[in-house]
Parts: structure tokens; sequence; C-alpha cells
């Protein structure tokens, strides 16, 4: 990973490239053998598993949506390509995602109610609002201080993932756990791309660390809100515990993020001389990636 400063256009601030280029992927996930509960006897953990490819996707077609408004404003090639490899990525996401979630509509679980709100309700408050000129502009770098604040967490929840080997243990369903490995792995691949473009167009700590507080004030309710919708939609007749006292579980056992990630991480993310790529390596992203089944499936 290189770790070369580098001078991002007009407002001269300094960003890192990392050694390699950002692309899309093409995969191919068959869904038709998963089940309900697909880590097993953990409903209230596959519903939060759920939350990071049913729901959390809408937020990103919003973040893709503000980089394109995005491009006119950025003049570094090299910064150019990333944020258009982004764009292509969480394309993709949406996609694969959007195959998951009609399979768990077709096997009973009755989410696209939900995240038809949530779609409207990202579009209400992230579209563009029909800006023009200044307002425009400025209206793109405060959505763009909110998303990298997103990013820093589905970074580090993307790392987790990675790593968490008792998904494996507990038996995760092979092509869910693929799923959200290989879109956990694009997230620590991308995870500079939204952050960079922030610091070339704006740059503002006080705007990073203000929308970065919103950030979690956002991500860690609509967690919540949505787990427990999705708990109280499955048609599952024995839910086991209630689903407080499976997240308790859940969390103990380490089968789920810790929910103090949202903030135990505001400390770093708000050091004045923080950077995506202080996260650490992306070797283990970048391997799975290489070998990811659902890239193997579609000829990779």
């Amino acid at each position: 990973m290189a770790d070369t400063a580098q001078k991002a256009g007009a407002t001269g601030h300094p960003y890192r490239d990392e050694a390699h280029a950002i692309n899309a992927r093409d995969v191919h996930f068959d869904f038709d053998s998963v089940p309900m509960h697909y880590i097993p006897g953990e409903v209230l953990a596959t519903h939060i598993v759920n939350v990071m490819h049913l729901v959390l996707p809408e937020g990103e077609r919003a973040m893709a949506q503000c980089l394109a408004e995005a491009l006119p404003f950025i003049d570094d090639e090299r910064l150019r390509e990333e944020v258009q490899g982004f764009i292509g990525q969480e394309s993709m996401h949406a996609g694969s995602h959007e195959r998951a979630r009609q399979h768990l509509q077709s096997i009973g679980l009755d989410v696209e109610s939900y995240v038809s709100k949530i779609a409207w309700l990202v579009d209400r408050i992230l579209g563009d609002h029909g800006l023009t000129g200044r307002p425009r502009e400025e209206w793109v770098k405060e959505r763009l201080g909110l998303f990298a604040g997103m990013e820093h967490f589905t970074a580090v929840i993307g790392e987790w993932l990675l790593n968490a080997d008792i998904l494996e243990e507990q038996g995760m369903h092979p092509t869910m756990l693929d799923l959200v490995r290989w879109h956990g792995a694009e997230e620590v691949e991308h995870r500079s791309v939204v952050y960079d473009a922030f610091q070339h167009i704006d740059g503002s700590y006080a705007r990073r660390a203000r929308t970065a507080i919103l950030a979690t004030a956002t991500l860690l309710p609509l967690f919540i809100v949505s787990t427990a919708y999705l708990y109280k939609k499955d048609p599952s007749e024995d839910k086991g515990r209630s689903w407080t006292m499976q997240f308790v579980s859940a969390t103990r056992r380490g089968v789920i993020p810790n929910w103090t990630v949202f903030f135990t991480e505001m400390p770093r993310y708000l050091r004045r001389s923080f950077h995506p790529s202080q996260l650490g390596p992306m070797d283990t992203a970048l391997r799975y990636l290489a070998h990811s089944p659902a890239a193997r499936a579609a000829g990779h």
C-alpha cells in the first residue's frame, strides 16, 4: 500500500492514494438455497446482517449520486478515477443486494415496504434538491462530509466481517457469507475515496467533525430501528428469546459487531491528522476479492 501524499487540485489539500485501481467487479450469487435464518440459530444476528445489505445500500446509492455530482469539482485525474471506480462498485453492490432482498421477500420476509420508505427518506434528505451554483456546491460538500463519516464505519465493519471466523463456525450460509464479505472487502478497498473527495473539494475540519458526529447519530438509530422492524416482520413461529436478549448474547459471543464501535471510533476519526489509510493494511480485503466464490462464478 502506498502512503504517498499528493496535492489535490486548487484547494491544496493532500490525500494519500493506494497502489491499485478501484474498479467494479462482476459477481454472481446464487440465493436459491438461502434460508430465512442463514446464520443457524441466530435470528437476531441474521437480521442485523440484513440491515447491512438490505437497508444501508439505500444510503450508498445516495452517496454514489453525491460523488457523481462532485466530479465537476474534482480536477485531479487520479482522484477522478477513484471516484468513478467507487460509483461503479456501489452500483454492483446495489444490484447484488437487491437480488438478495428479492429472494428473502419470496420466502416470507416482507421488507419491500420498509426499504421503499428508507429510499424515500434518503432521497428527501440527501437528494440534490434542485440546487444550482454556490448553494449546490456547498450542499455537495456537506453531503460528502456526512458520507465520509459513514464510510469510516462501513470500512471498520468491513474489516470485522473479513475477520469474523465465528460466522463460519456458526454455519452461516456460504452464499450470504460471501455476499457480506465481498461487500465488506470492497468497503475496505475504497475506504479513502469519499474522504479524499471531501478533502479535495472542501477539507474543513469543522465540517468534517460536525458531519461525523451527525453520521454516528444517524447510523446507530437506523440499525436499532431497522433490526427491530425486521425481527418483527420475521414470519417464523419460533423466533426464540426477545430480540434484546438475543442482541446481548450475540454481542457477547462476537457473532455481530459491538455497537460501541459507533463511539469508540470517533476519537480516531476526529484526529486532525486522520486518514482512512491509517485503519491498517488492506491485504486481507484484496486477497478475499481475488478469491471470492461469487467473482469466480462470474468468470474471474
